[in-house]
């Protein structure tokens, strides 16, 4: 049985906190030798569970599947012994520098982890370096080392970056002391527990060295490492007291964030339709959310057996965060950038990304029963024969989990299955994004708000990141390696201002560091405190929100509407109240309307120009191909004609295809309402730009790609317009002639700033978006305000009507089908039907939905 968020919420209460956490630790505890305390029991088997998770055991590293992993780690660590003995003034190990520098203290701590890591390594060759008594007496020496001269001292700690300190340099050391606590207890029996006050005294963020759930700092991806962390060290203490403290604060993590009620004005976290946020406002499943889920399901592990928590309770929470939340966004192994963040800019791609996730899946697949392990571990036989670059067993972390992986890819009776139905429709209302997915490709848009960032750029990741989240959409194509169509090298090579999806303003943009010279803005005496990780750094620089509040969509069955007024960003709204050297940057218009359809996607555009004046430039689709790729683009011209290559003109339709890869996007351009079809610009051209474009940190290699290009552009002065056009994937020349001149089956009924429609004859599909408070009529439907409504006329003679608020301020929707009365045979309890002169009213209750859809079926 699916575990509710109402469940959740009950078992993190005071009064049902004993489900998961029994009131003692020790008394839950395994039954201990020798007379001891039940609870040392449990904590040697904790310490026990942590050091085989982290360095296998014999029986798993004795595999041949492990011998990958124990080569990696054994080189790892024999090269940084080499660093370490090289080491010069005020190093630890060769080319880091201390004493200025966290980032350098951050890597030597991480650099003696590994090679601690090393000399425990079951199966690794004993009595040599790295697995000998002198390697281990050198890893104490080096925390000792560090903790005298670099760390210890608090006056002189705690400068730049608060996750090294809070975070990163804990997780190296917690580690470290867990594996090598006997050589420690032997040689510098004090040192477990003067790290451990030095940690608790740099938990700056917290309070009174322990964590804070008040704090922004100590919420979702960021929470569960701390309190991992804080497990681990209570169990080096012997501490159950902390152990359960840490459990307990944990735990919140587990909780579907309620928006209308929330828990220490937390945003951080798990929504009820599957949308993951960090930094209270990034859409963020790719990267904190895998972050989160793999913290998660390792404390999982370590917990197993020893009665400080009845982990069997929190599985079905994670199988859901993993079929509701991170499948939809995974298309054939590759983890699709709406959900990345900053991390859209580093290099590892998509199936590194995606590699995360089978590997935490494979190990919650072991503590799962029945149907739901089963479907977790043909998800992780799926994640590996669906991708261009399958997970790499020796890059995870645990000898443990490569054993398990090892063991379901071999398993004849697990069949690959995606989590995934082949359609599926998802809105992500809560993180403004929108999944489409088909057989043969996945639709992705990203869209921002009041409530969610336009985009994020941090430390110098994602540069130029300006309007990603202004309606940009990516369409992966079934059987393409991603890494040659997305990643960091599409970023690289398109224009920021020409992504695909996207309407800009003609103007150029610098990016931080160029603007302010280093990559944060600094102005701690102004008002608004502006400091490295300040709330004013977040709010204006890092992750600014829009301004607009319509930004929502629907589902029905396998189809959808989404919707976004594009909005300017925050900085500019309350340019007034920032300091004078402060830049901000005006965003162009547009009200836009994505309905994602079997065959298309259409996108309608109206209102779409700029107030200031500026020339601005609405993208149709940007693509990119290797240089040696054979790729054609052909169309027709409005009226009849060919059209091929560069240039501007009134198309009919378009067509890009790479042949080498065998991949193809059509495009049809349609009439709206009163206006005749846009000029549209054409180019392919060839671009070589350093990867170090989009993120300093980047090696800087240059990379060349062909970038395909199709935009309506609009000059300097020129009245807002509108456009319609349909993404076609996959479809040859024949089938987008077939549509004929008047779009086939598809037919814009809207297209303005107050309603946008289209209907598909074939589907029997009516889609509408509508904008602004009042009434408004398309179609024999009539709608009151602001909504999203999907109605499909169905053969038998039932009529599906789904709609949504997508403003999430509206406590009501109206709606009022014309024609021959209908009855309900079955709806949601949140909508009430009656007749009226004329038709059939339905009342749609969307109070507290939170963009959710209501559907009803009438007849």
């Amino acid at each position: 049985m699916e575990i509710t968020r109402r469940h959740v919420l009950s078992l993190l209460s005071a009064t049902g906190l004993a489900a998961v956490i029994p009131a003692s630790g020790a008394s839950a505890a395994p039954t201990a030798p020798d007379g001891a305390r039940a609870g040392d029991a449990g904590i040697e088997r904790l310490l026990g569970n942590a050091r085989a998770v982290l360095a296998g055991t014999a029986e798993s590293n004795s595999r041949a599947e492990t011998a990958a992993k124990l080569a990696a780690v054994a080189a790892t660590a024999r090269g940084h012994l080499a660093d370490m003995a090289a080491a010069g003034g005020n190093e630890l190990f060769r080319g880091l520098p201390l004493g200025t520098s966290d980032s350098n203290l951050n890597t030597s701590f991480r650099r003696l982890y590994e090679i601690a890591l090393a000399s425990r390594t079951p199966g690794l060759p004993p009595g040599a370096p790295p697995h000998d008594d002198a390697t281990r007496r050198r890893v104490v020496d080096g925390l000792v080392t560090l903790h005298e001269r670099y760390y210890g001292d608090q006056s002189q700690g705690y400068y730049g970056n608060w996750h090294h300190w809070e975070i990163g340099i804990s997780t190296s050391v917690t580690a470290t002391l867990v594996l090598l606590a006997e050589e420690i207890a032997e040689q510098q029996s004090e040192l477990t527990r003067r790290y451990i006050a030095s940690m608790d005294a740099y938990l700056r963020n917290g309070k009174n060295g322990d964590v804070d759930l008040d704090s922004r700092f100590h919420t979702g991806a960021n929470l569960a490492d701390i309190t991992t962390n804080r497990i681990l060290q209570g169990a080096l203490l012997a501490d159950e007291g902390r152990i359960r403290k840490a459990l307990e604060d944990q735990l919140t993590v587990y909780a579907t964030i309620d928006p209308y009620h929330l828990e220490h004005g937390v945003t951080d976290g798990h929504y009820a339709d599957g949308s993951f946020i960090q930094h209270g406002s990034v859409a963020y499943t790719g990267s904190y959310g895998k972050g989160l889920l793999s913290r998660v399901v390792q404390t999982l592990t370590y917990l197993d057996g020893t009665g400080y928590a009845n982990t069997g309770a929190l599985v079905p929470v994670v199988h859901r965060w993993v079929t509701d939340g991170f499948a939809p966004v995974i298309f054939e192994g590759w983890m699709m950038e709406i959900v990345k963040g900053r991390a859209v800019s580093r290099t590892g791609g998509g199936y590194a990304d995606s590699a995360a996730v089978a590997e935490a899946v494979t190990d919650l697949s072991a503590y799962a029963d029945g149907e739901r392990a089963a479907a977790l571990k043909s998800y992780v036989k799926h994640l590996h024969t669906a991708s261009a670059a399958p997970p790499d067993p020796a890059r995870f972390a645990s000898p443990l989990t490569v054993v398990r992986h090892a063991a379901i890819l071999a398993d004849d009776s697990v069949p690959a299955a995606d989590l995934n139905p082949a359609a599926r429709c998802a809105a992500f209302n809560a993180m403004d994004r929108t999944v489409h997915r088909r057989p043969g490709h996945a639709f992705a848009l990203a869209r921002s708000s009041e409530r969610i960032s336009k985009y994020e750029y941090m430390n110098g990741e994602n540069l130029m990141p300006w309007f990603q989240g202004d309606g940009a959409h990516y369409l992966y194509l079934a059987g393409e390696d991603q890494r040659q169509a997305f990643g960091v090298d599409y970023f690289t090579t398109v224009s920021p201002y020409e992504l695909a999806g996207v309407t800009a303003p003609d103007e150029r943009r610098q990016t931080v560091p160029e603007l302010y010279g280093k990559p944060y803005y600094d102005n701690p005496e102004h008002p608004l405190h502006f400091t490295a990780s300040s709330e004013s750094q977040n709010t204006y620089v890092y992750f600014p929100r829009g301004t607009g509040r319509h930004s929502g969509g629907a589902v029905l069955d396998a189809y959808g509407a989404a919707a976004m007024v594009q909005s300017d960003d925050v900085a500019y709204a309350e340019r007034d109240r920032l300091p004078d050297d402060f830049t901000v940057y005006r965003n162009a218009r547009a009200t836009k309307s994505w309905f994602l359809l079997d065959e298309e996607i259409v996108v309608l555009a109206a209102g779409v120009g700029d107030p200031a004046g500026r020339a601005v430039t609405s993208t149709v689709d940007a693509r990119i191909a290797d240089p040696d790729d054979t790729v054609r683009v052909s169309g027709e011209r409005d009226g009849g004609g060919v059209w091929s290559g560069d240039g501007t003109g009134r198309l009919r339709w378009l067509r890009y295809a790479n042949e080498t890869r065998r991949t193809a996007v059509g495009y049809l351009f349609l009439d709206s309402p009163g206006e005749r079809r846009q000029p549209v610009a054409v180019g392919l051209r060839t671009v070589t730009r350093s990867r170090r474009a989009v993120r300093t940190a980047n090696p800087d290699t240059a990379v060349t790609r062909r970038v395909f290009h199709a935009a309506f552009r609009q000059d300097a002065g020129a009245a807002p317009r509108a456009y319609a056009y349909a993404l076609v994937p996959g479809v040859g020349e024949r089938e987008l002639r077939g549509y004929g001149a008047d779009g086939g089956p598809l037919a814009v009924l809207a297209n303005s700033t107050r309603l946008q429609a289209v209907r598909h004859a074939g589907l029997g599909l009516l889609a509408v978006n509508s904008f602004g408070r009042g009434r408004r009529t398309v179609a024999g439907l009539r709608l009151d305000g602001p909504a999203s409504v999907l109605v499909r006329r169905e053969r038998e003679g039932r009529v599906v009507v789904a709609a949504s608020d997508p403003t999430m301020r509206r406590d009501r929707l109206t709606l009022l089908l014309h024609g021959r009365r209908l009855r309900p045979v079955s709806s949601d309890p949140d909508v009430r039907v009656s007749h009226v002169p004329g038709g059939t009213l339905l009342r749609v209750s969307t109070r507290h939905a939170y963009g959710r859809t209501v559907t009803v079926t009438l007849r």
